[in-house]
């Protein structure tokens, strides 16, 4: 879908499909019938934004064979939809039945991860659509923080100046920009804005930047419209923000047996105390946001440590319905943050992607149990996004795909 700005920019609101496991062109095709299509007619939208997840065989397969991008951006077109962002995070097998810590590998510091993210490059500038100004691609903040030393940040500072080089040659070659943006998340090496500035500044601004995902936000306690001053005095752009909202506990001691419910073997659900909020505030650079003082790697060693509350949890919950009490979300963090990017005389970004990943593991009361009903949550949530937008000036916009 896509919404004007007050101040002329085209802003561009999708939904990740990396909630999806198809990992091959057949199964991709396959899932946009399934979902795609029907979120985007529940919605009485003439096109849909996708924030394709293509796993790194694929994206391979597809920046080798022009006649490949020719077909899927004809079967795009096809059906009504379209695709300014994809989201170059997860590897392979996001939606295995255990990927926890796997999904931070291969990190920045392998020649796996750029030839991965410029595969997605590559693909992504012959699916853009004709009008758009430029695409996105979304990645992780170089690596997990640990192990970390010197050689290795050296080694991922060398292939981030080989990704601008290579985003570049794929504007030459195309005329067609595409950016990336490296998103912050709980345990990783950059996990706050404040490490962000601290680690990733001086990067080609006109290349690279930052994937402002919500409910990571959150997690890291930060303030938006304070994160956003310093990824802006950084010289960090804001290419791409993933409306996402996080798992919130007020008292997570007398809450644990609604918690417990939450635990999972898939992916991992950093959680973090809101004592990390004096921190990261206080000194945002050099902060710790995974002291365990306050934070734990997952839910059930956060419920073990009995770390005090209240909690913010790396847990992406449905945005249009919350968890029920006792339990919350972090949804003021993400109104807070949509209304400091768009409430002003410009857009703050203008590629938007609802990513929920986790309807497969939700609690079983709150899973959905068919494909109908999947495609059901996700035009549900498009659609309280979308009202969030035109609440705050934006107007909705139409216009026919072209192939």
């Amino acid at each position: 879908m896509r919404l004007r700005h007050a101040g002329g920019t085209t802003v561009h609101l999708g939904y990740c499909t990396n909630v999806h496991p198809a990992e091959d062109l057949a199964g991709i095709l396959a899932q946009l019938d399934t979902y795609a299509v029907p979120v985007r007619e529940s919605l009485g939208a003439d096109r849909l934004g996708l924030g394709l997840w293509l796993a790194a065989p694929a994206a391979a397969e597809l920046a080798g064979e022009p006649a490949a991008r020719r077909r899927l951006r004809t079967e795009l077109a096809a059906r009504g939809l379209e695709v300014v962002t994809l989201n170059g995070f997860p590897y392979a097998a996001f939606q295995a039945p255990v990927v926890k810590g796997a999904v931070y590998r291969p990190d920045w510091t392998s020649a796996a991860r750029l030839a991965y993210t410029l595969d997605l490059a590559r693909v992504l500038a012959d699916l853009l659509p004709d009008d758009a100004a430029r695409g996105s691609v979304s990645t992780l903040p170089l690596a997990w923080r640990a192990p970390w030393d010197p050689d290795r940040a050296d080694a991922a500072r060398r292939r981030l100046d080989q990704l601008a080089a290579g985003l570049a040659a794929v504007e030459r070659d195309t005329g067609r920009p595409v950016r990336v943006g490296f998103e912050p998340e709980p345990g990783c090496l950059v996990e706050t804005t404040g490490q962000a500035a601290g680690i990733l500044s001086g990067m080609d601004p006109e290349r690279l930047g930052i994937c402002l995902d919500l409910a990571h936000l959150a997690c890291a306690w930060e303030e938006p419209s304070a994160a956003l001053g310093r990824l802006r005095a950084a010289g960090l752009p804001v290419v791409k923000v993933q409306v996402s909202a996080a798992l919130e506990a007020a008292d997570p001691a007398g809450d644990a047996a609604a918690l417990r419910r939450w635990v999972e073997p898939r992916f991992l659900h950093q959680t973090r105390g809101a004592a990390c909020a004096a921190a990261t505030a206080g000194h945002p650079a050099e902060a710790d946001p995974a002291d365990p003082a306050w934070a734990a790697d997952d839910l059930d060693a956060a419920l073990d440590a009995g770390l005090p509350g209240p909690w913010r949890v790396h847990y992406h919950v449905p945005l249009h319905a919350p968890p029920e009490p006792p339990l919350g979300s972090t949804l003021p963090v993400l109104r807070a943050a949509l209304a400091a990017l768009f409430a002003g005389p410009d857009a703050g970004c203008d590629h938007l992607d609802v990513e929920t990943y986790t309807w497969g593991v939700l609690p079983a009361a709150r899973r959905p149990r068919t494909d109908a009903e999947l495609a059901a949550g996700i035009a549900a949530e498009l659609a309280f996004a979308r009202a969030e937008l035109v609440a705050l000036g934006l107007t909705p916009t139409g216009a026919a795909v072209r192939a």
